[in-house]
């Protein structure tokens, strides 16, 4: 099965973009559909985006228009394009791999937004 590990979290100020990246290992990556998930503090975990592994992408209604999810099959690695981040959008961000019979998630990666 597929491993997941995210990077490119960190501090950034309100109005600011991070790009986050998911690579994945152990398994053919364009069979997967990918998504990225958040936990703000204190809160449930929620969906940010999905892209399908036909490169369909859907989004929260609360990151749609600042957000942009894309796939490098070449390179076994989804990002998460971050622009106009906003407090509300700090939270532990976890990547997500999903395929019949497999649900897998990688560790997290810190966003905090703050001035």
């Amino acid at each position: 099965q597929v491993q997941l590990v995210e990077s490119g979290g960190g501090l950034v100020q309100p109005g600011g973009s991070l790009r986050l990246s998911c690579a994945a290992s152990g398994s053919i990556f364009s069979f997967y559909a990918m998504g990225w998930h958040r936990q703000p503090p204190g809160k449930q975990r929620e969906l940010v985006a999905t892209i399908t592994n036909g490169g369909i992408t859907n989004y929260a209604d609360s990151v749609k228009d600042r957000f942009t999810i894309s796939r490098d099959n070449v390179k076994n690695t989804v990002y998460l394009q971050m622009n106009s981040l906003k407090p509300e959008d700090t939270a532990v961000y976890y990547c997500n791999a999903k395929r019949i019979g497999f649900n897998g998630w990688g560790q997290g990666t810190q966003v905090t937004v703050s001035s």
